[in-house]
């Protein structure tokens, strides 16, 4: 089986080897299982506290807990599978994940949710940077564009999908603590396997520095990187601010304890999310930024309406805007930046990109967290919910101030 110059390695591959496109598809599954796991555990949480009785700001905690073990695994080996390829890291990766499932699988106290989050973090980390890097590596038509469209799809669908099924599963299988995992551990099994026969794409592999580094982007990735951010800071705080209060104030709109509307709460935004990015994939990335960022803050602002005046259907309603508003301006960040990212700097740009977009995700999560129980639900909702709209208005400005000025030709005298 050939391959282009340079995409393989010159070490002696195992004998059975996916193709690029499998392969291809492979990372791109990948990617979206870590998100689907990261939001599996949020339909439980409520169920964790009544059988263990810890406090919101213990729920803060753990929640912090996978958020610090994402970016500590970003900014020390963030450019690891640069050096030692993407392969190793993912197979790594991918058996601590296996290993987080079955602590949650054995949780008997909170301790344990401390530690299966602490590994689930680290191990999200080192798969973000280095299968990202890869979709770059294996895209079929070498088609940067391409791939972070299916970053951002996948993305955005892998989370969530895993607060939905997780609802699903919770509500209606025995052993509700424990079969969401078990489901986890057999799908991240599978993608072991595959990881252990896909190609390497890094050609120069040598010994990987596992030092804290400061994230560095090459100066030709720069301006791309400065909009990626703007798209990622302001889809993705909507996305922590769901996945902290997002259940609760569907809970508590609906007047349910069923745990499928909760999920159904994080499927809207994410759901809409995925399909507004399959619908304007090819749309101009600083104008799926900007608009995307727009509809980001009206849906969010419907959403704070939503909670100060009880109305479920404002709450769809926003949910479903806020959802597309989050894909187009995560989409529209990404797909700049992977066409400028220089191929030897990869895993180290998408670790720098994923650093601000858990900052931004875990960020308004933990001090919504924290603020909820002296603040009531409502106010936290409606003050955070108002801080997240402005913030992404102003990414709306900003990206639209990186648009291509065309300027007029000068007349001939």
């Amino acid at each position: 089986m050939c391959y282009g110059p340079g995409m393989l390695s010159t070490r002696a591959e195992p004998r059975l080897t996916l193709s690029p496109r499998l392969a291809y598809a492979h990372v791109a599954a990948v990617i979206g299982l870590v998100l689907f796991a990261s939001s599996t555990p949020s339909p439980l949480y409520g169920t964790y506290r009544a059988l263990w009785g810890f406090s919101p700001v213990v729920l803060t905690l753990v929640y912090a807990t996978y958020a610090i073990g994402v970016l500590a695994a970003l900014l020390v080996a963030g450019r690891v599978s640069d050096e030692a390829g993407r392969r190793p890291v993912l197979l790594v990766a991918l058996a601590a994940l296996m290993g987080a499932s079955v602590l949650f699988m054995s949780a008997g106290s909170v301790g344990w949710l401390f530690a299966a989050r602490a590994v689930q973090g680290l191990a999200t980390g080192l798969v973000l940077g280095a299968a990202s890097a890869a979709l770059l590596d294996l895209h079929p038509r070498r088609d940067p564009a391409g791939a972070g469209l299916t970053n951002g799809v996948v993305s955005a669908g892998g989370l969530g999908l895993g607060g939905l099924v997780s609802a699903i599963l919770v509500q209606v299988v025995p052993a509700p603590r424990v079969t969401p995992y078990a489901v986890l551990l057999v799908l991240f099994a599978v993608a072991f396997a595959g990881a252990l026969v896909m190609p390497e794409p890094v050609a120069a592999r040598r010994r990987p520095r596992l030092t804290p580094q400061r994230p560095s982007i090459p100066a030709v990735a720069r301006r791309p990187f400065f909009l990626a951010a703007l798209g990622v800071v302001s889809s993705w705080s909507i996305g922590g601010l769901f996945l902290s209060l997002g259940p609760t104030l569907a809970a508590t709109l609906f007047h349910t304890g069923n745990h499928i509307v909760a999920g159904l709460s994080v499927f809207a935004l994410a759901g809409s999310g995925a399909a507004a990015q399959l619908a304007f994939g090819r749309t101009p990335a600083w104008l799926a930024a900007s608009a995307g960022s727009f509809a980001l803050a009206l849906g969010t602002i419907l959403i704070v309406f939503s909670a100060s005046d009880g109305s479920p259907a404002l709450y769809w309603t926003g949910s479903v805007v806020a959802g597309a508003g989050f894909g187009l301006a995560f989409l529209g960040g990404l797909r700049a930046l992977s066409a400028a990212i220089p191929p030897a700097h990869r895993a180290q740009v998408m670790s720098a990109f994923y650093i601000v977009a858990y900052a931004a995700i875990s960020v308004p999560a933990i001090l919504a967290g924290v603020l909820v129980t002296p603040l009531g639900l409502e106010t936290t909702f409606e003050v955070f919910g108002s801080v997240v709209a402005a913030i992404a208005l102003l990414v709306a400005f900003e990206a639209w101030r990186t648009r291509p000025v065309v300027r007029p030709a000068l007349a001939h005298v």
